[in-house]
């Protein structure tokens, strides 16, 4: 299984405030429903409660300690991101997208083959971050950037990182 961690951060790792985005940018949505349709998101409870109902078709992963916290029919939740890789593992799913939040990429970092970041030129207040990564263990194979312009906030860029493997 291929493990994608997907997030758009700025610039002083910023991801959130008071679980919700700080920003507005389209074609980060765009580029985010792109590439998740059709697969398996994992996530902490709060991200999955700041979507307000599942996202169309994908299958949602989500981390909760409350061992009675419900989600939609065809949904699933599990306590601990062990336990959800295990299920993915059983069901032979190809990619699972790590959508957030901060203590759920902290903890799948090391795990990660893949970051496909939105990297926003802005250093806004928050109270969510995206972790700190070693540049030396990801190799960045793809960067588009788009300026600020009257449907974007901010200038930001599409980069894509791969793990450096050891041979």
């Amino acid at each position: 299984m291929e493990i994608l961690i997907i997030a758009a951060k700025a610039k002083n790792n910023v991801i959130g405030k008071n679980n919700e985005l700080v920003w507005r940018l389209p074609e980060d949505f765009k580029r985010f429903k792109a590439l998740t349709t059709g697969h398996y998101l994992l996530m902490g409870r709060k991200t999955f409660e700041s979507l307000g109902k599942p996202l169309p078709n994908r299958i949602h992963l989500v981390i909760s300690r409350d061992k009675n916290y419900q989600v939609p029919e065809g949904h699933f939740v599990f306590q601990n991101i062990e336990d959800a890789f295990t299920f993915c593992n059983k069901l032979e799913v190809d990619k699972l997208f790590v959508i957030g939040g901060g203590e759920i990429y902290k903890q799948t970092l090391p795990l990660a083959d893949k970051l496909i970041l939105t990297e926003v030129e802005a250093s806004p207040d928050g109270d969510t971050y995206f972790p700190e990564f070693d540049p030396t263990n990801w190799k960045e194979v793809f960067r588009e950037y788009h300026p600020a312009d009257s449907k974007h906030q901010y200038a930001f860029s599409f980069v894509d990182y791969e793990k450096v493997t050891e041979v």
